[in-house]
């Protein structure tokens, strides 16, 4: 099970939402990049041409559906119309950070569940597995009815805070529906854990509405979230870590989406580093010096070359 077996056999493409990671990804696997264009006509229809064979080939297509989700979302659907009357012998779709999971239910009347649908829509264009990484609700794992690897990137952000030596550490859940996340981490890293209290809104920024289950003072903390958009919720629970005693504040995350003001939000905190993974292409407009990003390329290219072989991929859920 050689390099030139995976040369002969497998090809691997990008769509436009993160071409660094996937040119990583095939670097690790010792195999080139698929070619492939993407056109964008002025009315914004988007057209896609695949530049070679992959009649008989196992597929793989690397697109995470970050801003602008809809756009790159829809590229993925045409190029697995494309894979699909093309004859490809399997269509694999790596969806590094899979958009819309955070709309997994209902939560209201008349609302729909639009995970849901994105994940039939994939199905039904052509795809025969899925790969993605740390979900935001895991259950969107049963919305498929194709197999689904769900990867976890904790591990990775792990070995980086190993390294780094900290002394009184202390993880910090940003809220009650974190805490299962942060005892993990909190596990593998021998440390407590502590509760951001949160009442109100899910992004409030009032300090009078946080509260703290744990013990924080003199400690180093670590707050973990598995997305961080705006970088409200960090930043305010950065400040009552600190404001409560807290020594230093460390922030991590596997999906950096950094909407709008969230680079001003995350660099005017008391943060002293953000930890992310490169789920997510970060242009240099949104890069800071409190970010440090983490490649998942590793990780990905060894669940692609397990599904190839038909190996186990289990043992690498815990990385």
């Amino acid at each position: 099970m050689t390099v030139n077996q995976l040369k002969d056999e497998v090809k691997v493409f990008s769509l436009s939402s993160n071409k660094p990671l996937a040119e990583a990804i095939v670097k690790e696997l010792g195999i080139d990049l698929g070619e492939c264009t993407i056109k964008t006509f002025s009315d914004g229809e988007i057209q896609i041409n695949i530049e070679e064979t992959v009649r008989g080939y196992d597929t793989y297509i690397i697109q995470s559906t970050n801003d602008p989700s809809d756009q790159h979302l829809m590229e993925t659907l045409i190029m697995l119309d494309a894979f699909k009357r093309a004859s490809a012998k399997t269509i694999n779709v790596v969806i590094p950070y899979f958009g819309y999971a955070r709309q997994d239910r209902k939560t209201k009347s008349r609302e729909p569940i639009t995970a849901k649908l994105i994940a039939d829509i994939i199905e039904k264009a052509g795809a025969t597995r899925v790969m993605a990484m740390d979900l935001h609700a895991t259950q969107v794992q049963g919305f498929f009815d194709i197999p689904v690897d769900h990867l976890n990137g904790q591990p990775i952000l792990v070995d980086y805070f190993l390294k780094k030596n900290l002394e009184d550490v202390v993880v910090v859940a940003p809220d009650h529906g974190s805490v299962k996340r942060a005892r993990t981490f909190a596990e593998r890293i021998n440390a407590p854990i502590a509760i951001l209290d949160r009442r109100g809104p899910r992004d409030t920024v009032e300090h009078g509405h946080l509260s703290i289950v744990g013990d924080i003072e003199n400690q180093t903390c670590i707050l973990i979230d598995d997305i961080v958009d705006t970088g409200r919720r960090i930043s305010t629970g950065a400040e009552v870590l600190i404001a409560n005693g807290a020594k230093d504040v460390y922030a991590t995350c596997t999906h950096p989406v950094l909407s709008g003001i969230a680079r001003q939000n995350i660099e005017l905190s008391p943060i002293k580093e953000l930890v992310a993974t490169d789920t997510i292409d970060i242009p240099e407009k949104k890069r800071f010096d409190k970010l440090t990003v983490l490649s998942t390329a590793p990780l990905f290219a060894e669940a692609i070359r397990r599904v190839h072989f038909e190996e186990p991929v289990s043992p690498l859920f815990n990385y």
